[in-house]
């Protein structure tokens, strides 16, 4: 049972149900499966949006369930078109909300309304930043997880008078959280390293160093990893309350005798343990147009001192691997990775990683999924919970959801 807090406002929510609406337009959304499927995110292109209620305005709406309950939303600012000089609310690119479909519910709809008065702000779910604080992380979070990792800064060579970590790694770390709150900002504003100690709200306590991490990617020969450096560059696309979008770009590196580099676009979603990362491999100049890529989980992820054990489970079914890390006193951690659709070629492990392989054809972008659960978060408190989890991922990432959208 998940004891965290609730921190919703939901009276501000209700008190826009009241408000009439000049247009509407229907959201209707189906799938496949029997399961469950929580904090179904729904995207709806703004297009469909302006050619159903001409005119809306992203401050001036209201979503509504069946019931004819609010609820929060988001609107991107990725759009096809960057002016709106008539204001009339051309310039967006997404509607996104989100639907908790119970097991057998295959069917729900929605309502999108015009309304007279400015929604209110809704609660902010998921967040992504560059963190100067601290040389150049790059940080992000949603209510059940957080992540970060490191940029150049971290890398260079200390230089004399001035002491700093120096840390090279593509590898992804994990921010166990016990809050549904953003904890991100507030763990940076304690102090360098103060966040290794659980206070109440969570903790880093991940391993990274060299590895993969959670999530981190190289070129794989058949025998050798071959990986790149800390990330080059950042740039966040959208940031919540509902999804945040951003991405990382890192220089090309060498795969034996092949330049290879990458860039990695994260979707964080709301009530989501783990990310979808869609990552394009660029081969240079006279390479191979199709590659061998790996995923990694670090085989030791435990905190020091902890005398961990890690049991480790693979699928070629739906392409997951997963880690359950018991470990001494600070609680047990979940890890995974899927490869969803075609794209899965098997698994494979080095000295630091337990890997997950996959074709991908450079300048494609190749899409895979990444994270983790705490059990002192209260949601996964065995193996077998953390298993059925990822399985159910699985399902939902090669079933999704089906959109349609009417005038009403």
């Amino acid at each position: 049972m998940n004891l965290r807090p609730l921190f919703y406002p939901l009276a501000a929510l209700a008190s826009v149900s009241v408000l009439a609406a000049a247009e509407q337009m229907r959201v209707t959304v189906t799938h496949d499966l029997a399961i469950a499927r929580p904090s179904e995110t729904i995207v709806v292109p703004w297009s469909q949006v302006n050619a159903a209620l001409p005119g809306a305005l992203l401050q001036r709406i209201a979503v509504k369930d069946s019931t004819g309950r609010v609820l929060p939303y988001q609107v991107t600012n990725v759009a096809p078109q960057a002016k709106d000089p008539k204001g009339v609310g051309i310039a967006y690119g997404e509607l996104i909300f989100q639907h908790d479909f119970a097991a057998g519910e295959q069917i729900a709809t929605f309502t999108v309304e015009k309304i007279d008065t400015v929604a209110p702000v809704f609660p902010i779910k998921t967040f992504g930043r560059y963190v100067p604080e601290r040389l150049d992380d790059f940080a992000w979070e949603n209510d059940k997880i957080g992540h970060r990792t490191y940029g150049p800064a971290l890398a260079a060579p200390v230089v004399t008078g001035f002491t700093k970590e120096v840390l090279v790694t593509s590898g992804l770390d994990v921010w166990c959280k016990r809050v549904n709150y953003l904890i991100v900002d507030r763990w940076y504003n304690k102090g360098h390293d103060h966040y290794h100690k659980d206070e109440g709200e969570g903790m880093d306590m991940y391993q990274v160093g060299p590895s993969r991490g959670c999530g981190g990617t190289g070129v794989w020969d058949g025998k050798t990893l071959y990986v790149g450096r800390n990330y080059k560059s950042w740039k966040v696309i959208t940031n919540g309350p509902v999804r945040t979008v951003f991405e990382l770009t890192y220089d090309a590196w060498d795969a034996a005798g092949t330049q290879v580099s990458e860039v990695k676009r994260f979707t964080v979603d709301a009530g989501h343990n783990l990310d979808q990362i869609e990552s394009t491999f660029t081969v240079s100049a006279g390479g191979p147009k199709e590659i061998t890529v790996a995923i990694g989980l670090n085989k030791t992820p435990a905190d020091k001192n902890q005398d961990a054990s890690v049991a480790l489970t693979s699928s070629s079914a739906t392409g997951a691997l997963t880690q359950w890390v018991k470990q001494k006193t600070n609680g047990d951690l979940g890890t995974a990775l899927i490869m969803p659709g075609g794209a899965f070629v098997g698994f494979a492990a080095d000295a630091l990683n337990e890997l997950i392989l996959a074709k991908a054809t450079s300048g494609q972008p190749l899409r895979y999924f990444a994270g983790a659960g705490w059990s002192k978060a209260g949601e996964f408190t065995s193996l077998a919970a953390w298993n059925a989890y990822v399985a159910d991922c699985a399902s939902r990432a090669a079933s999704p959801i089906k959109i349609t959208v009417a005038a009403k």
